[in-house]
């Protein structure tokens, strides 16, 4: 106590501290040090912190394998890809990479060989090894098989002027105008709206933007657009993100994102649009998680779950019935079988269901399995359910004969005669079978879906125009939508492998019904067909209120156009295309892009401000395919509205597979291996 007051004494301590002020910064420092160590050597991730301080181990036998399972060769053997387009590994494998902690353990564990095996993924989880999506699919090898060259390789066409080759000309001016207009007003928003000349996000994409421009990859391509095409993949590489956290339509999402981004790899081989459709494939699985497998129609990205519909928690028939061509390619090319087996499972609930008289209604519950509603439709709701059973049967090098089954087990039952059937008169009311549920083996097995729907919904109306009723529990609505339309060209595509003595109905069936929605376009004002139209004594292939009169610029009536045109060479189909041409550019553009109308039946309709992601994706590829010589090669769909014409390749890279279609509907016009853009010349 004393030397302390002794002047200038200075204490031991040369930050002058007290003996309780040491304790607590001891004390400190220690826990400090316990931390680090405790960090460096327990947390999961400390492998890397570890080979700051640690000298490397030497490398033991099997940690080859372990890379493997890592999703990854082993330093210093890698081999270079067999395909450039295919040198990353598949996103299963990036998102199943064992961890660095569980590597370091392994390396430890002395029977490495027996620890292998037991990590097995789950169903819902299937990781993709590097090795299994380099070799499931070569681009090299499939591009060989094409009968015309990619974008920019192929020679200038020595065709001379003529009205055709004008008529195809102006559609690639239509759409260049309809990309220009766009990139300038509403570039990276999911849809343009012309007449405000500003751009549309919707609700239905959950976040995501870009709709126009991936769902226009492929026209762009085919048209050979090449400035257009390369603005549209730069910004698919730099601004096509998928960290969004709405809520989306898996059916919308699927037909044009993940269709558009296949179609677009399959023409080009550019991996960006590979790996971008598998990372979308990924979010989209949440949907399928229900006690059943059938997917709710609405995802929700941001929990990773599925959502309500608006039709109080039914699945619709036509979007969960819409994915099997899209995710058996996911499957191809990333070598995750979570993917075909989602849709496998919906097929078999759909196959395996009991169905009212052989019709499939167009809601069910996707908890319990059921049936919700009592409505069925070839159209809107229903409509590329069967397009997709015919579609998957032709994708597939006419392998898939599940499909086949479902879709040509109605077609060869017992047929009505078609002129006998008229429209119901007072005396006769529209009734079709009556309301109730039934079991399959009370009609028997033979009763499909195509066979029931010519009993119950196919009608001839007293003016001779064949149509596809509406079913609404027993009583048929004698109406035909928009949509419905594309079963003309369905119908003319499965024609070639019915029964041969029904090859004839079915070609002539599939005429009549084309004929029926060319006659709703003709019997309009402006020349282009209302959303729906009905039969009636006062009234064929007409409107008859305005909510019904509108036109979005939907594309199913031109697409069985070009089916027919391509199939029969019948060169009505190619004048019928051209008159739309005409309509559309007369009618549907505006100052800032094409817009739907609200009247067809007005000569000066108001226009209702959407250039929809469709009209480039499908109505303009489409009518410029109707301008082609008839001896190219018919655009097999990855099926949009009913599911967006987005040409892929069939059975994936299998070799010697080919689809043959002869002129007219049999000699050989065509040789499909794998996929032939549709527009060549």
């Amino acid at each position: 106590m004393l030397m302390r007051k002794v002047p200038g004494f200075v204490p031991a301590s040369p930050w002058g501290l007290r003996l309780p002020q040491k304790f607590l910064f001891l004390l400190f420092l220690s826990g400090l040090v316990t931390l680090c160590f405790g960090a460096l050597f327990l947390l999961p991730h400390s492998s890397r912190l570890k080979r700051l301080f640690l000298a490397p181990r030497a490398q033991k036998p099997g940690l080859e394998l372990v890379a493997e399972v890592g999703g990854r060769s082993p330093p210093g053997k890698q081999e270079p890809p067999r395909n450039p387009a295919l040198a990353e590994p598949a996103l299963g494998a990036r998102h199943h990479r064992v961890s660095p902690r569980r590597k370091e353990w392994m390396r430890r564990a002395q029977h490495l060989k027996e620890w292998i095996p037991r990590a097995r993924p789950t169903e819902e989880h299937i990781p993709t090894t590097a090795s299994s999506s380099l070799l499931r699919f070569d681009f090299e090898a499939f591009q060989r098989r094409l009968r015309h060259p990619v974008l920019g390789t192929r020679a200038e066409s020595t065709e001379p002027q003529s009205p055709v080759r004008a008529q195809r000309e102006k559609i690639k001016e239509m759409m260049q105008f309809a990309w220009a207009s766009y990139r300038r007003y509403a570039m990276g928003k999911n849809e343009l709206r012309p007449l405000s000349k500003d751009g549309y996000q919707g609700h239905i994409f959950g976040g995501l933007n870009g709709a126009t421009i991936i769902d226009s990859l492929d026209t762009l391509y085919l048209m050979e657009l090449k400035e257009e095409f390369q603005e549209a993949k730069a910004w698919v590489e730099n601004y096509f993100h998928l960290n969004v956290t709405g809520e989306a339509s898996l059916f919308e999402v699927n037909i044009r994102y993940i269709g558009g981004l296949l179609s677009a790899f399959y023409l080009t081989g550019e991996e960006v649009f590979r790996s971008k459709a598998i990372q979308l494939g990924e979010k989209l699985l949440p949907a399928f998680n229900t006690p059943t497998g059938i997917p709710k129609s609405v995802v929700n990205f941001k929990r990773g779950n599925w959502g309500w519909a608006s039709t109080g928690g039914s699945s619709i028939l036509a979007e969960c019935g819409s994915l099997h061509l899209e995710f058996l390619h996911l499957t191809e090319l990333s070598g995750n079988q979570i993917f075909a087996e989602k849709v496998r499972r919906i097929r078999r609930v759909l196959r395996d269901m009991k169905k009212p008289y052989g019709l499939y209604p167009n809601f069910l519950s996707p908890v319990t399995g059921t049936w919700e509603q009592h409505h069925v439709s070839i159209g809107g709701l229903g409509d590329s359910f069967y397009e997709y059973l015919i579609k998957s049967w032709l994708m597939s090098a006419k392998t898939d004969t599940e499909a086949k089954a479902m879709y040509y087990e109605a077609l060869e039952g017992h047929q009505p005669t078609l002129e006998k059937k008229s429209e119901p008169t007072e005396s006769a009311p529209r009734t079709g079978p009556r309301a109730g549920w039934i079991s399959e083996s009370a009609h028997g097995d033979a009763a499909g879906p195509l066979k029931a729907i010519e009993m119950y919904l196919l009608n001839v109306s007293p003016g001779g125009l064949t149509y596809i009723a509406e079913w609404r529990g027993g009583i048929l609505d004698h109406k035909m939508g928009h949509l419905a339309c594309f079963s003309g060209g369905m119908i003319a595509l499965g024609a070639e492998d019915a029964k041969e003595e029904k090859r004839a109905h079915y070609q002539e069936l599939a005429a009549q019904i084309t004929r029926t929605c060319h006659e709703s376009y003709a019997r309009s004002d402006t020349k282009l067909g209302p959303e729906a139209f009905w039969f009636n004594s006062n009234k064929e292939a007409e409107a008859t209120h305005e909510g019904e009169s509108y036109y979005i610029l939907r594309p199913e009536v031109v697409e069985s156009y070009m089916y027919l045109w391509r199939l029969t060479h019948d060169p009505i189909y190619r004048e019928w295309g051209w008159e739309v041409v005409t309509a559309l550019e007369r009618y549907c553009r505006t100052q800032a892009g094409f817009s739907g109308i609200h009247n067809v039946y007005s000569t000066a309709p108001r226009h209702d401000n959407k250039q929809q992601s469709f009209f480039l994706a499908e109505t303009l590829k489409t009518v410029v395919t109707c301008s082609r010589s008839p001896g190219g090669t018919v655009l097999t769909r990855l099926p949009s509205r009913p599911a967006a014409s987005h040409p892929c390749s069939l059975a994936g890279s299998r070799p010697q597979q080919t689809l043959s279609l002869k002129p007219p509907w049999s000699a050989p016009a065509l040789q499909l291996e794998s996929w032939s853009p549709c527009c060549a010349p």
